[in-house]
């Protein structure tokens, strides 16, 4: 059993060591803060989505900047579109599963907002759906997928691919991700000296 534990750890630590000797994913890391930021100052908002333990990261990330991350400051404009079970069972009902974020997009989505879409495989067809809702009202999007980036690599403005094609290593870099850019966009719009690395 421990050497399976240090196996699975390693494995881990393999696709993180990867991340970090990917220059243009660091780039593009930077290139996200950056987009998240103007957009926040701008008095715009970020939204979220994802299905399974990707719908729990968009959850995570979206409470990280309404709530706090590294120290108290004021909220953040951010919304999960994974959380509201009556407008989920209602688009599910009325449009179809495919329909669930795309039409939250319709309706929330504004010109100036960032959508941060999460798909392992870069192939899941509502993300797919909501992209597309996205461009059609000027929404930025920021992709979180595995290393091919699926049919999610078109449609996205800044796409991050996680080194691997084995899901919970993928969901791993993207939760990695996930939180070094809410501690860079909480670091950038309120700074503060000595806060945590």
């Amino acid at each position: 059993m421990i050497e399976a534990i240090k196996g699975e750890l390693g494995a881990t630590i393999q696709v993180l060591q990867a991340m970090q000797a990917d220059n243009d994913l660091c780039q593009r890391v930077t290139d996200v803060v950056e987009l998240s930021v103007a957009a926040l100052q701008a008095g715009n908002k970020i939204l979220f989505a994802g299905n399974g333990g990707s719908a729990a990261d968009a959850q995570h990330w979206a409470g990280e900047l309404v709530s706090r991350f590294n120290y108290d400051r004021p909220g953040l404009a951010a919304i999960a579109l994974t959380t509201d079970t009556s407008i989920l069972t209602a688009i599910g009902n009325d449009y179809g599963y495919d329909y669930s974020f795309a039409r939250q997009i319709e309706a929330l989505g504004r010109e100036g907002d960032v959508f941060f879409a999460l798909s392992t495989s870069g192939r899941s067809k509502n993300i797919l759906r909501a992209l597309t809702a996205c461009k059609e009202r000027g929404v930025k999007t920021v992709g979180f997928t595995g290393a091919t980036g699926g049919d999610m690599l078109a449609l996205c403005d800044q796409c991050l691919r996680i080194p691997s094609t084995h899901t919970p290593r993928i969901q791993e870099g993207h939760e990695a991700l996930g939180h070094m850019i809410c501690g860079l966009i909480e670091q950038r719009i309120f700074p503060k000296t000595g806060a945590p690395a």
